[in-house]
C-alpha cells in the first residue's frame, strides 16, 4: 500500500484504542462499589478526562458552530453523513438478520442520494422511511457475544467490553474512512464531530441540570440503550439524548 493512502484518522483513532486497552489491563483489580461496573475507578478517571475535553475544546467549538452555521446547512451536514452511515448500518442490520430493515436502510440510501442532493436532503424520512442506526458491537451482541464490564474509552466516551471490540470494524465499515484526498477527508472529520456535538447542546445541558451523579446517569443509561437495541427490533432509532457520550 502506498503510504500516501494509509488513513491517518483511523490511527490515531486505532492508538486512542489501543491506549484504552493497556489502561484496562492495569485496571482491572480496581475496587468498585457497585459489581455491575468492576472498573470504575478507571471509568470515572476516563469519564472525568473526556469531561474536560468537552468543556475546554468540542463544546465551546460546537457552540461557535451552532452560532455561525446557519440551521438549514448543519441539517445539510447532518444528513450527508448520516447518509453516508446509513451504509455501514444496513450491511450490519443484515449480518444481524434483520433482512427487512436492512433492505428498508438501504433504499433509504439510495433514496437520499439520488433525490436529496447525495444525501444532504433526508428525502427518506419525509417517504416514512425513518433512521435505524446499527454497528457492529450491536451486531456481536445479536451474535450472542456477551457485553462484558462496562467501560469509558478516552475520546469516544461510555463503551463495554463487546463494543470496544466491534470499534475497529466500524472504523474501517465507515464509507468516510476511504474519501481522497486526505485532506478533505480530515477536514470532513473534524466538521462531522463538531456538527454531531452541536445537535446534543440541549441534551447535554439537561444532563448537566437534572442528573445529581453524571456518571451514574450515563452509564446506567448506556448498558439499559444498548441492551434495548439488541432486545427489540427497532431499539436502534437515533435520538439525541441517546448520544450523548461525555
Amino acid at each position: 500500500m502506498n503510504k500516501k493512502t494509509i488513513n491517518t484518522g483511523n490511527a490515531a483513532r486505532l492508538g486512542a484504542f489501543a491506549l484504552a486497552a493497556a489502561a484496562l489491563t492495569g485496571c482491572a483489580s480496581t475496587s468498585t462499589s457497585n459489581p455491575n461496573d468492576p472498573l470504575e475507578g478507571f471509568n470515572r478517571a476516563m469519564f472525568s478526562f473526556n469531561d474536560t475535553v468537552d468543556k475546554v475544546a468540542l463544546k465551546p467549538a460546537a457552540q461557535a458552530y451552532d452560532t455561525v452555521v446557519p440551521t438549514p446547512v448543519q441539517h445539510g451536514v447532518g444528513n450527508f453523513f448520516g447518509n453516508l452511515g446509513d451504509i455501514w448500518s444496513s450491511i450490519n442490520q443484515l449480518l444481524q438478520g434483520r433482512v427487512e430493515q436492512g433492505v428498508s436502510t438501504f433504499m433509504r440510501v439510495a433514496i437520499n442520494t439520488t433525490f436529496g442532493l447525495g444525501g444532504v436532503l433526508d428525502v427518506a424520512t419525509e417517504a416514512r422511511l425513518p433512521r435505524e442506526k446499527s454497528d457492529f458491537g450491536q451486531t456481536l451482541g445479536k451474535w450472542g457475544v456477551g457485553s462484558g464490564p462496562y467501560v469509558v474509552l478516552p475520546f469516544f466516551g461510555p463503551s463495554t467490553v463487546r463494543d470496544t471490540a466491534g470499534l475497529p470494524i466500524d472504523f474501517y465499515g465507515d464509507v468516510w474512512t476511504y474519501k481522497r484526498p486526505t485532506r478533505w477527508r480530515n477536514v470532513g472529520t473534524v466538521v462531522r464531530i463538531v456538527d454531531r456535538r452541536a445537535q446534543l447542546l440541549d441534551a447535554s445541558t439537561l444532563l448537566e441540570d437534572a442528573a445529581l451523579d453524571k456518571y451514574d446517569f450515563v452509564r446506567d443509561a448506556y448498558v439499559q440503550r444498548r441492551q434495548s437495541q439488541i432486545d427489540g427490533a427497532g431499539g436502534g432509532r437515533e435520538r439525541k439524548e441517546d448520544a450523548i457520550k461525555p
